[in-house]
């Protein structure tokens, strides 16, 4: 491919050992996110940046810790948020302002130690270059029990130091998201929500050591296992 890759997609896997395997078909390092049918229940909504933010029940519910209920007042303001993994710290600004129900989102999962001992299951170091986190069954295919809107497309660009989310597709967001540890051309398809201001040498060094899948290489299980302790909120 010429000009920029596939889509990221929040790809399903399954583990043997520390061996994956592609369960979702695809040409070339999409990140997915493989996700069931939304339930019918009653979404809780909020309003930010002229836009309804809703988030609406959905399966699968890994580490189900509740569906949160937007607040516009506490949305808006800023924080920065700190990933203490195994490998380092990596920190990074929300951004509040340009994605409030992501940010707000993530806050929320954080704030109830959604990704605490959960590990970053996917490197891709050829064509698209991410570190892909925020999936508590570590399969690539689990989800918070809710989904929301795309935010912040609109001239979305991709350099290393940007966090966005991961989907399964529009409006399609849940718990993962990824890290671009160099510079990347993607579709403006995957919300960016974030920028990292410490800790990018910590995905370089992951970056560095590789995956581990020989049938599809470049595109795997990061040879460093990278396993989120716990994630600090910091007000800003």
């Amino acid at each position: 491919m010429t000009t920029q890759p596939s889509p990221i997609h929040r790809k399903a896997r399954q583990v043997k050992r520390k061996h994956w395997a592609l369960i979702a078909a695809a040409t070339v390092l999409p990140l997915a996110v493989s996700t069931g049918t939304a339930v019918a229940e009653t979404p809780s909504t909020g309003t930010a940046a002229g836009a309804a933010c809703t988030y609406t029940p959905a399966v699968p519910a890994d580490n189900f810790k509740g569906i949160p209920v937007f607040d516009a007042k506490r949305a808006a303001k800023p924080y920065s948020a700190t990933l203490r993994t195994s490998q380092g710290a990596i920190t990074f600004q929300a951004l509040t302002d340009k994605a409030p129900c992501t940010t707000f989102s993530f806050r929320f999962l954080a704030e109830h130690d959604y990704y605490d001992r959960s590990h970053c299951h996917r490197l891709t170091t050829q064509r698209i270059f991410v570190l892909q986190c925020g999936d508590p069954t570590g399969t690539g295919s689990g989800g918070p029990g809710y989904s929301f809107p795309d935010e912040n497309l609109e001239g979305a660009t991709y350099p290393a130091g940007t966090v966005a989310m991961a989907n399964a597709g529009p409006n399609t967001n849940g718990s993962q998201f990824f890290f671009v540890w160099k510079d990347t051309k993607l579709s403006p398809a995957y919300t960016p929500f974030g920028r990292i201001t410490a800790g990018l040498d910590v995905l370089q060094k992951i970056a560095a050591a590789g995956e581990d899948d020989q049938n599809n290489p470049g595109d795997g299980y990061p040879n460093l296992f990278v396993k989120i302790r716990d994630v600090r909120i910091a007000k800003r």
